[in-house]
C-alpha cells in the first residue's frame, strides 16, 4: 500500500493551515506529516498531541527518554533518527542519545527508572505493579509523570504506527542519524 506525501498543494483542504503549522515548526514539512495530511483529524491530533507533551513537566532529557524508548521498542525506522535530531537541537546531552539508541545504562538512576517504566508501561499496555510504581516514585516522579508518559505513548503510537503503515521516507536531515 502506497501512501502520498503531501505538500500545501495536493493536501486535503483540511491540512493545509496544518501543513503550515509544520513549516512554522520544523521549517519544512516533515514526511511524517506529509503522510498524515491525508487524514486531517490525524495530522491535527498528532500536531496537538506533540505540542501537549512538551508542556508536561518532563525537561528536555526526559522527554527525550519517553520519546526514544517507545520509538525503539516499537522498531520506528523513521522516528529513531528524527528524534535523535530532535534530541540534538533540544541540547540533549549526546551520552544520552546514544544509549538510548544502543540500550546500554543512561547517566542517571533518574532517567533510567523513567525508561524502564515507560518500556513496562509499552510492553504491558499501561499495567504496572505496585512495585514498578513505588520505584517510580522513590525517584520523586508522581502520578502526573505516569499519566504525561501515557500522553507522550499516544503521540508515539500515532507516529510509529503511521510509519509503519505508509513506510515513510526519512527526510534528507534526518538521514545522518539512521
Amino acid at each position: 500500500m502506497s501512501f502520498d506525501l503531501h505538500t500545501k498543494e495536493t493536501a486535503p483542504e483540511n491540512s493545509q493551515t496544518l501543513l503550515d503549522n509544520s513549516v512554522k515548526s520544523f521549517g519544512m514539512i516533515p514526511n511524517l506529516h506529509a503522510v498524515m495530511a491525508e487524514a486531517p483529524a490525524a495530522l491535527e491530533a498528532y500536531q496537538s498531541l506533540h505540542t501537549l507533551f512538551q508542556q508536561t513537566s518532563f525537561d528536555a532529557e526526559e522527554l527525550t527518554v519517553v520519546w526514544q524508548t517507545i520509538n525503539i521498542e516499537h522498531e520506528c525506522h523513521y522516528c529513531v533518527p528524527a528524534h535523535t535530531a530532535i534530541a540534538h537541537s533540544m541540547k540533549v546531552d549526546p551520552a544520552i542519545i546514544d544509549a538510548l539508541r544502543n540500550k546500554t545504562d543512561l547517566p542517571t538512576e533518574k532517567l533510567q527508572i523513567l525508561r524502564r517504566t515507560t518500556l513496562a508501561l509499552v510492553k504491558n499496555r499501561g499495567r504496572l505493579s505496585p512495585s514498578e510504581i513505588q520505584t517510580f516514585k522513590e525517584v520523586g516522579y508522581k502520578n502526573q509523570q505516569l499519566l504525561e508518559i501515557v500522553l507522550g505513548l499516544a503521540q508515539k503510537v500515532m507516529s510509529n504506527y503511521t510509519n509503519h503503515l505508509a513506510d515513510t521516507p526519512l527526510d534528507e536531515p534526518f538521514k545522518k542519524f539512521a
